[in-house]
């Protein structure tokens, strides 16, 4: 049997708050003669396609009368199995309990359960929450599954004319589409609605002697561990304050990172300098659960480690705006600048590519100080 030549792709659309099936094609005889034979198919001209009614009968009809005739690009229609893997399930009570003014729009309870179901990391179900509500708000007056394409983008342009950061931008897109295309089972319904485009910063680094003057800068023993395990293992701050007193392994010299970003598990170096001073903040602090606890053997708070973290700078004199993370990018780059391969780097990072790693190398200064300004062939004397 010949294989067909021509190709149609199905796409999730909501016209007059009904589920309709898209279905976008290239002029073509034979595939207009077999959608026309279709059961009460119409044109959308906003959308550009032909569409009718979305149900399992019109589905099966659309890949028994395509057969042989065209392809059926299907990547837009079905969801992707991207099942999160966590240890626990996400808790989202807080936001049921949470006492709101009467005109508020809380986000409907089945986003809540969508997002423990498929067990999101706690951060972002939170991020996502806040920001749906936040657009959700802002058409109050509308019902949820009449907002369209056109309404999302003038909010979005909207946020750009607030000068609101591209990351912004990028999660409140995300929330959304987890509400229309992930909850309502509609995938890729909002395919064309723009991003902004990522923007090519730079990492923010700073040097060996300033990291080394920030830890000898620290108050005490256990300040001092928090700033030298950021650094040395090149952890995220909420990856620091994680850590239980099992994940240092002190046979095997590595650290134990359990559902870093992406809920991923991953092991890093541990330092032996770092080990010692581990060793001696123990026998001072004891912790219970967390290797670093707060009051009331609590989890230690992410401001407290950022206090940490600016006090110890400003004690040095360091002018930059030091954060946590950027003992991380420290970590990687000094790494590279070392000679570390570029792939083990990656791991020790938790990168899912190398390209993300790959950054590290427009920040690296072991082959630029080998570079001659040309302006030293000059003479300038």
């Amino acid at each position: 049997m010949k294989q067909p030549t021509q190709t149609i792709t199905l796409k999730h659309l909501l016209i007059k708050e009904e589920k309709q099936i898209g279905i976008k094609f290239y002029p073509h005889k034979m595939i207009q003669t077999v959608i026309k034979g279709l059961p009460e198919i119409k044109w959308s001209d906003q959308f550009g396609m032909a569409y009718l009614k979305n149900n399992p009968k019109n589905l099966n009809l659309i890949f028994e009368d395509f057969k042989g005739v065209a392809w059926i690009n299907c990547v837009h229609f079905f969801p992707k199995n991207k099942t999160k893997m966590n240890n626990s399930p996400v808790q989202v009570n807080d936001f049921r309990k949470r006492e709101l003014p009467k005109s508020y729009r809380v986000c409907p309870e089945s986003y809540l359960q969508k997002l423990e179901l498929k067990q999101y990391a706690i951060n972002t179900a939170k991020t996502y929450i806040h920001l749906f509500e936040v657009f959700i708000n802002h058409y109050k007056e509308k019902d949820l599954n009449s907002i369209n394409e056109k309404d999302i983008r003038s909010y979005m342009q909207g946020l750009v004319q607030q000068n609101k950061s591209h990351s912004y931008i990028n999660q409140m897109i995300n929330s959304i589409k987890f509400y229309y295309e992930v909850v309502l089972e509609m995938p890729n319904r909002f395919y064309s609605i723009e991003r902004p485009i990522k923007s090519e910063s730079l990492p923010k680094v700073i040097s060996l002697e300033e990291v080394q003057n920030i830890i000898n800068n620290t108050n005490n023993i256990k300040h001092k561990c928090i700033v030298s395990l950021l650094y040395s293992a090149g952890l995220r701050r909420s990856e620091l304050l994680n850590l239980k007193l099992e994940d240092i392994d002190s046979k095997r010299m590595v650290i134990t990172v359990k559902l870093g970003k992406g809920n991923k598990d991953r092991l890093t170096v541990l330092s032996p300098t770092v080990l010692e001073n581990l060793r001696s903040y123990y026998k001072v602090w004891r912790p219970k659960k967390y290797l670093f606890e707060g009051a009331q053997e609590k989890q230690y708070s992410p401001t407290s480690v950022l206090r940490i973290i600016k006090r110890a700078a400003k004690k040095t004199g360091i002018k930059k705006n030091i954060t946590p993370h950027m003992l991380r990018h420290s970590f990687a780059t000094h790494l590279l600048e070392a000679g570390t391969d570029l792939r083990y780097i990656q791991v020790l990072l938790g990168h899912n590519s190398t390209r993300t790693t790959e950054i590290y190398t427009r920040v690296a200064i072991n082959n630029i100080k080998t570079i001659k300004s040309p302006i030293e062939l000059l003479n300038l004397r």
